[in-house]
């Protein structure tokens, strides 16, 4: 007896393989049937753009992922030093403003005023005065001497 229920073990055992082997074969074949990225069923199968496109969209992505993974280091580089430009670019534009706002404003005193016994310290002034929105250039009387 003991024979006989050692077979039925075997049996069982056997087909419970048999059974495993059945879904681990299913399971590699849903593996292979994945289904397509949202953004490639959206563009070339729902819209209908031209097959060309998407080999080389896909071309494009593996070489830019291919690039970033050895160019890593220089490519942070990059992104660091242009977003500091983008940072102190209000800066500069605003300083370089300034000193062409005083620059005219020098050349106007100089033509309009008609000072000669001024020094360039106080002609600065009153040109950075005159940027700021001051006045004093209006108070200031042509000299004729």
């Amino acid at each position: 007896m003991e024979k006989k229920e050692s077979r039925k073990e075997q049996d069982i055992k056997n087909q419970s393989f048999g059974t495993k082997k059945l879904k681990a074969s299913t399971i590699s074949n849903n593996k292979k049937e994945k289904s397509l990225p949202w953004w490639v069923e959206l563009l070339f199968v729902q819209i209908g753009l031209p097959d060309k496109w998407l080999i080389k969209v896909l071309k494009s992505k593996k070489k830019s992922s291919e690039l970033l993974k050895n160019e890593k280091r220089i490519i942070f580089t990059f992104l660091f030093v242009l977003g500091g430009l983008a940072y102190f670019y209000p800066v500069i534009k605003y300083s370089k403003t300034k000193l062409d706002c005083e620059t005219v404003a020098k050349n106007y005193i100089m033509e309009n005023k008609n000072l000669i016994k001024i020094n360039n310290k106080e002609l600065r002034m009153l040109s950075t005065n005159f940027c700021n929105g001051g006045e004093e250039i209006y108070e200031i009387e042509n000299l004729t001497d």
